[in-house]
C-alpha cells in the first residue's frame, strides 16, 4: 500500500500580525513527513510576501527529491486590479518556488497508481456540498473514529460558488463570519471545474479545517469552492483515497472558529 498522509498546515490567529508574513515551502513538507519525492495537492494561499499580494492557492506539486528538482504545477486566483473580476494564472508562470502562506490543507501521497474510490453524483437534493455530503457520511458511520479523505473531483456539468481574497489584506479586524464574507469576494463560475480537497470527518483534537476545497479550470476560473449553484443539472465525478497519517504543523497556541466554512 503507497504512503498517503494527509497533511493540514494552519498558522497563527487572525488578529496576529506576525502570522501574515509566514512563508511555508512544499519541499520542507515533504520532507517534515519524510517523504521526499510526495506528491501535494489540496487548498491553500500564496504567500503574500513571495507574491506581493494575497490570492487563493489550487497547489499540485511533485517536490523535490535525490537530486531531482520539483515540479510546480499549481494554479492560483486574484482578484483583477483591472475589472474586480477572477483572475487565475499558472503559479510557474509567476513564480519559481514551492511557497506558501496563510494556511493550506493537503494531501500528499506517493503518486503511484493504486485503487481509489471513485465518487458519482448528479442533482443535489440537499442543502450541502458533495464534499460536506461525503464528510458527514463518515461521521455518521464511523462516530468513534476520525478519518481523513483526500482527492480530487470534476464538477463536469453545472455552476459553482467560490470566494477569491482581496489582494490586500483587511485593514480592521475580521471579528466575524459576517466580517469575514464581507471581505471575501464571491463569484459564481461555469464548468467544468476541477476541485482539489481535504476532509476529515471529525476533529481527533488538533483544531483542524474539516473540510477544505479549492478548484481551477481551463478557461480562467477557480478559488475556494463552496457549493453548486445548479442543483437540478450538476454532475459530479471524483476520486479519493483514504489517509493514514494526519500532520498538525505549526499549530497555533491562539485559536478561532471563524472562517472555516
Amino acid at each position: 500500500m503507497q504512503r498517503c498522509p494527509s497533511l493540514t498546515a494552519q498558522t497563527l490567529p487572525r488578529n496576529h500580525l506576525s502570522f501574515l508574513l509566514k512563508i511555508y515551502n512544499m519541499n520542507t513538507v515533504s520532507k517534515e513527513l519524510e517523504l521526499p519525492g510526495a506528491f501535494i495537492i489540496g487548498a491553500g494561499a500564496v504567500s503574500s510576501k513571495t507574491a506581493g499580494m494575497n490570492a487563493e492557492l489550487m497547489p499540485l506539486v511533485l517536490t523535490e527529491s535525490e537530486g531531482k528538482p520539483a515540479v510546480n504545477a499549481s494554479y492560483f486566483s486574484s482578484i483583477n486590479p483591472e475589472d474586480g473580476k477572477c483572475l487565475q494564472e499558472r503559479y510557474s508562470d509567476r513564480f519559481h518556488d514551492c511557497d506558501f502562506g496563510l494556511l493550506a490543507n493537503l494531501y500528499a501521497c506517493e503518486g503511484k497508481p493504486g485503487k481509489v474510490i471513485e465518487v458519482r453524483a448528479s442533482r443535489r437534493t440537499g442543502q450541502d456540498s458533495l464534499v460536506s455530503c461525503m464528510r458527514k457520511a463518515m461521521e455518521q458511520h464511523y462516530p468513534d473514529k476520525s478519518l481523513a479523505l483526500g482527492g480530487t473531483f470534476i464538477i463536469q456539468k453545472g455552476k459553482a460558488k467560490i470566494h477569491i481574497m482581496p489582494r490586500e489584506f483587511s485593514a480592521c479586524p475580521l471579528e466575524t463570519e459576517d466580517d469575514v464574507n464581507s471581505w471575501l469576494r464571491h463569484f459564481e463560475v461555469s464548468a467544468p471545474l476541477i476541485c482539489q480537497t481535504v476532509m476529515v470527518s471529525r476533529d481527533p483534537g488538533l483544531d483542524l479545517r474539516v473540510e477544505h476545497t479549492h478548484g481551477f479550470s481551463h478557461h480562467g476560473e477557480g478559488g475556494h469552492y463552496y457549493i453548486d449553484t445548479t442543483p437540478d443539472t450538476v454532475e459530479y465525478q471524483g476520486y479519493f483515497l483514504p489517509a493514514e497519517y494526519i500532520y498538525r504543523i505549526d499549530r497555533p497556541k491562539e485559536t478561532h472558529k471563524i472562517g472555516r466554512d
